[in-house]
């Protein structure tokens, strides 16, 4: 069964996921279209009756500011970084109970650092109680993975998961490539589900409005 309903722009570009509730409205407001459905099943109401949808399209394009693709919060920084401390290499599964991953500043913002995506890695509290307001060079520490900022899809959908039909519509946007990244994050290790899961929470209460809700 569909969980969540993939909303596509009106170029086909992955918006969001958005609930079945929601979906079914922007039909029924003539604000989107069903282009995938979850076959054989049907929502049905006393006067109405839909295919349950597993993929929409916008009627209308809607824009979305670059600026809120490349902002920085933790849960997507530990997305990015496979939620591993970038310092020793440990994962969220394997922290200790009162241990937990944070976001450390390689140039520390005390001395002139910024809070942009070359600059911020994942960190494990231990780790980064240890680096302090220190750079990289003067303790000795240093990141497994030089910082990038990377796709704004990857920030997006790295936290979620998609079913196989939602999946294509990521392939025939932005690429096989990209996919695969997509893929390769959502095979991480078990025991880290329950921090992915936190993760996708904690990214919608992040997100202001999605598009599909204006």
């Amino acid at each position: 069964m569909i969980v969540g309903c993939l909303a596509l722009n009106a170029s086909f570009e992955p918006l969001t996921m958005v609930p079945l509730r929601r979906a079914l409205r922007l039909v029924i407001d003539g604000k989107a279209e069903i282009v995938e459905a979850d076959q054989g099943r049907v929502v049905r109401s006393e006067r109405l009756s839909f295919p349950r949808p597993a993929v929409i399209r916008l009627k209308a394009f809607v824009h979305v500011p670059r600026r809120f693709r490349r902002q920085v919060t933790n849960t997507f920084l530990f997305a990015r970084d496979r939620y591993r401390c970038q310092y020793c290499g440990r994962t969220a599964a394997e922290l200790k109970p009162r241990e937990a991953l944070t976001r450390d500043h390689l140039i520390p913002l005390s001395r002139g650092g910024t809070n942009e995506w070359t600059n911020v890695v994942t960190a494990c509290s231990p780790c980064n109680t240890r680096k302090a307001n220190r750079m990289p060079s003067e303790i000795g520490m240093h990141p497994l993975h030089a910082p990038v900022e990377p796709h704004f899809v990857h920030l997006s959908w790295a936290v979620r998961r998609l079913t196989p039909t939602q999946s294509k519509y990521i392939k025939l946007f932005y690429g096989a490539e990209v996919l695969h990244q997509l893929e390769e994050l959502e095979h991480r290790h078990p025991r880290l589900e329950v921090a992915a899961e936190r993760a996708a929470v904690a990214a919608e209460r992040d997100k202001e409005r999605t598009p599909a809700e204006e």
